[in-house]
């Protein structure tokens, strides 16, 4: 199937970054959010976003003139319809997400390919609430956007090989490299890395390290480029948690069971960098260990 536009749905975090690497890619984008000052914000960090690449020298000018006049966007759901692709990035319920296909439903081509940006939800179980389980698959993206290079194509139990060489061929053209996983719980890639921020998560809370001294041990220790509980903050302390139950829940098994002090954070508000409060207070001009 030859793809040409792609629907968004979500302009947020991860939905904004998408619609940039598609753009620069030369697919025609369509993002919807229900929020219109949501969709001016991610037009505005895509445009600040493009620039930087400009000013570093890996794109033109023109190239930039380009993406940012083959981005659209809309409130009305419906308006995708006309895609050859979507991909939802919606927050991270699958009530939400199921209501959204639903909702796109009755407006798509018979040969529309739907996906989710989802980390850790069942794309089997999204697709079967589908009229086209066989064109559904996982398309997660690693956040950031525009700088990681991975994809995960997940392939639901009912997903077809014409629709996995699709959404392939759409990775190999933005750039990235796609790494093909089963439809298990968390997939790969936070099927690692999530028990870790916990495990690093508990060392904390049985008091074998502090914030700096874990962070320190795994970045010069194991060589990463972020500690882990500096990385949880990154992400977001209720995205970690919500994982965490996903893994616990679906795989039923007591070693993902998670630490008690990450839901005390998360039941605090204290989600991280997005909430200026997580394993580090932001609010000053030099991220403090709280812990």
């Amino acid at each position: 199937m030859d793809i040409r536009k792609i629907g968004i749905v979500g302009a947020g975090q991860m939905g904004n970054g998408i619609a940039h690497v598609c753009a620069l890619a030369g697919y025609d984008v369509v993002m919807n959010d229900v929020s219109q000052d949501s969709l001016d914000k991610a037009l505005a960090l895509i445009d600040r976003n493009i620039e930087r690449q400009v000013s570093k020298g890996r794109i033109t000018a023109g190239d930039k003139s380009a993406a940012m006049a083959r981005i659209t966007t809309t409130l009305t759901l419906a308006d995708l319809g006309p895609s050859d692709l979507i991909i939802e990035a919606a927050t991270e319920r699958e009530t939400v997400k199921q209501a959204i296909f639903e909702d796109l439903l009755p407006h798509l081509k018979p040969e529309t390919i739907l996906t989710s940006n989802t980390s850790s939800i069942s794309i089997t179980r999204l697709a079967s609430r589908t009229d086209r389980p066989e064109r559904f698959m996982g398309f997660h993206f690693m956040n950031p956007v525009p700088v990681m290079q991975l994809v995960e194509l997940i392939r639901g139990i009912a997903t077809d090989e014409a629709t996995f060489k699709a959404c392939k061929s759409v990775v190999d053209r933005l750039g990235k490299t796609a790494a093909s996983a089963e439809d298990f719980p968390a997939f790969i890639v936070n099927r690692i890395l999530m028990p870790m921020i916990n495990e690093a998560v508990y060392t904390l809370y049985e008091g074998v390290g502090n914030v700096k001294s874990i962070d320190e041990a795994l970045k010069l220790g194991a060589n990463h480029p972020m500690g882990p509980l500096e990385l949880a903050d990154f992400i977001g302390l209720d995205t970690c948690l919500a994982i965490m139950n996903v893994l616990h829940d679906g795989l039923a098994d007591t070693k993902y069971r998670p630490c008690p002090l990450l839901t005390k954070y998360v039941e605090a508000g204290w989600l991280g960098r997005k909430t200026e409060r997580g394993f580090y207070d932001y609010r000053g001009e030099v991220p403090v260990p709280t812990r």
